[in-house]
C-alpha cells in the first residue's frame, strides 16, 4: 500500500499574514502557492506533499488553472498543515495533536523580514501574491487613518530619502522598501499625539503612499496605482498641506495622462491647479505643466498653449527650494521632461527637440527611465517629421539596452503609442517590425 505524502509545513509567518489568510478565505490558491513559493517552499515540494503534478501547482500559481475539487482541497490543507478552518472545511484528524500557534510575535512583523518577503513578490512581477500584499498594506491605512500618530523624525527621513528617486535601483525594490517603511506608520496612530504630531504623521504618510502610487503607475498597475494615490489624497487632506494635496492630484492625472485618458488627466489636472492656487509652487507648475500635456493628447492644442505658457511662468518664478530635484520638487530637468512630451504631442517637433536635449543634459546617468521616455519622445517626433524607419530603430535600441526591471509599465505604454501610431500598411517594414519585436520581449 502506498504511503500517504509527508506534509509540507508551511512557515508559521504566512499563516499569520493577512494577505495569505485572505487568500484562505476565499480559497485563491493562486495566491496561496504563489506566496509559499515565496517563502522558500517548493512548487515540487508542495505537489509532493498535496498530491498534485508539480506542472498543476505552478499553473495555478501562475493562474492558468483553478482548483475547484473539495478533495483537493482537503489534500492541499493536508499537505500543508493550514488550519481547516480558514479554509471553511471541518477539522481534520492531525489537528487535533498539532502543535498550538506560538505566542510570540509572528515573524511577518520583523520589518526586515516584511521587507525580504515584500521584494521577494515584487521580484516576480506584480503578481496576485503581490497586489494582494500591497492592497492589505493600503487597506489597513485607510481604515486606522483616523487614529492618532506619535514622532515621526525617522519616517520623515525616510521619506525625504525616498523622494530622490530610484538613483539606478529597480522600481520593485524601491517599491518594497517604501510598503515596509509605510506599514510602520500605522502602529504610531494608535496612541493619542498632539494635533501637529498629526499633522506631521498625516503629511509623512500622503508623501510615502504617493511614492507608492508613482511606482506602481511607472510598473504599469493602473488600478493599484490610483488606489495608492486615494490614499495619498486622503492623507494629505487630513494634513491640511494643499501643496501636498495638489501634488498627489497632479501625479495622479498621469495615470490617466500615460495609460490612454487624457480627457480625465486634464480634469484632475485642473483640480490640481486649483487647490495649488497661484503662488509659484512645485506643485502648482507640475499641475499647470501635465495639464498642458493632457490637453495635446486631447487634441486641444490653444488650452494646451495657454497651460504650457502658465507652467513656463511659474518655472521661471520657483525657488530655489521649490526646484529641488526630487519627486516633490520641480526641476529645470522635470520641467523639459513634461515639455518635450507635451510639444511632440502638439507636433512643434523643433520645440520638443530642443526640451529633449535639454533634459538629457540635465539627467543623471542612472535615470534610465527618463532618458528612455526622452529617447521615445524624439524618436515619436522623427515619426512625426517623416522618418518612421529612424524613429522605429531609434525606439528598439532604447529598449534594447534598458535593465529588464524598467523595461515594461509607462516605458512599454509610451513605446507601444509610437508603434500604433504607425500606419498598418508599414508593419512590415524591417524597422516596424524591429520595434514590434523590441515590444514583445
Amino acid at each position: 500500500m502506498d504511503l500517504p505524502p509527508s506534509p509540507a509545513q508551511l512557515p508559521r509567518r504566512l499563516l499569520a499574514d493577512p494577505a495569505f489568510l485572505r487568500a484562505l478565505k476565499i480559497r485563491d490558491f493562486s495566491v496561496v502557492f504563489s506566496m509559499a513559493n515565496g517563502a522558500r517552499v517548493s512548487f515540487n515540494r508542495i505537489a509532493k506533499a498535496c498530491g498534485m503534478k508539480a506542472e498543476r501547482v505552478s499553473k495555478v500559481a501562475r493562474g492558468d488553472a483553478a482548483v475547484t475539487g473539495f478533495d483537493t482541497v482537503e489534500r492541499i490543507a493536508d499537505g500543508l498543515r493550514i488550519p481547516c478552518a480558514l479554509l471553511g472545511l471541518a477539522a481534520r484528524p492531525w489537528e487535533d495533536t498539532a502543535i498550538a500557534p506560538s505566542t510570540e510575535p509572528p515573524d511577518g512583523d520583523d520589518p526586515m523580514k516584511r521587507r525580504e518577503l515584500l521584494r521577494g513578490a515584487l521580484a516576480a512581477g506584480l503578481t496576485g501574491a503581490a497586489l494582494a500584499a500591497l492592497s492589505d498594506t493600503r487597506t489597513s491605512f485607510d481604515q486606522t487613518l483616523a487614529a492618532h500618530p506619535a514622532d515621526l523624525s525617522d519616517l520623515e527621513a525616510a521619506a525625504e530619502s525616498y523622494g530622490y528617486g530610484y538613483h539606478g535601483q529597480s522600481p520593485a525594490r524601491i517599491l518594497a522598501d517604501l510598503v515596509t517603511d509605510f506599514t510602520d506608520i500605522r502602529p504610531l496612530l494608535d496612541a493619542p499625539q498632539p494635533v501637529a504630531t498629526r499633522v506631521r504623521l498625516c503629511r509623512t504618510a500622503g508623501q510615502m503612499a504617493g511614492m507608492t502610487a508613482i511606482v506602481l503607475h511607472d510598473l504599469g498597475s493602473r488600478r493599484e496605482a490610483r488606489a495608492w494615490f486615494a490614499t495619498a489624497a486622503h492623507a494629505a487632506s487630513e494634513s491640511g498641506d494643499r501643496q501636498l494635496h495638489a501634488w498627489v492630484m497632479a501625479r495622479e492625472a498621469m495615470v490617466g495622462l500615460n495609460y490612454g485618458s487624457p480627457k480625465a488627466a486634464a480634469g484632475l489636472a485642473e483640480q490640481a491647479r486649483r487647490v495649488a492656487g497661484t503662488t509659484p509652487t512645485a506643485a502648482a507648475t507640475l499641475a499647470a505643466a501635465v495639464a498642458a500635456r493632457a490637453y495635446a493628447l486631447s487634441h486641444q492644442p490653444d488650452q494646451a498653449r495657454d497651460a504650457l505658457a502658465d507652467a513656463d511662468r511659474l518655472m521661471e518664478r520657483l525657488s530655489g527650494e521649490q526646484r529641488a530635484d526630487t519627486w516633490f520638487g520641480h526641476c529645470e530637468q522635470k520641467h523639459h521632461v513634461h515639455l518635450s512630451h507635451a510639444l511632440t504631442a502638439l507636433g512643434d517637433t523643433g520645440r520638443a527637440r530642443e526640451s529633449q536635449d535639454h533634459a538629457l543634459e540635465l539627467s543623471a546617468p542612472t535615470s534610465s527611465m527618463t532618458r528612455t521616455l526622452l529617447t521615445i519622445d524624439g524618436a515619436a517626433c522623427a515619426h512625426h517629421d517623416g522618418d518612421t524607419e529612424q524613429a522605429c530603430r531609434r525606439a528598439a535600441a532604447a529598449l534594447a539596452v534598458l535593465p529588464a526591471g524598467y523595461r515594461t509599465g509607462l516605458i512599454h505604454a509610451r513605446a507601444t503609442d509610437l508603434y500604433q501610431s504607425i500606419p498598418a500598411q508599414h508593419h512590415r517594414e524591417p524597422a516596424v517590425r524591429a520595434l514590434h519585436n523590441a515590444l514583445a520581449d
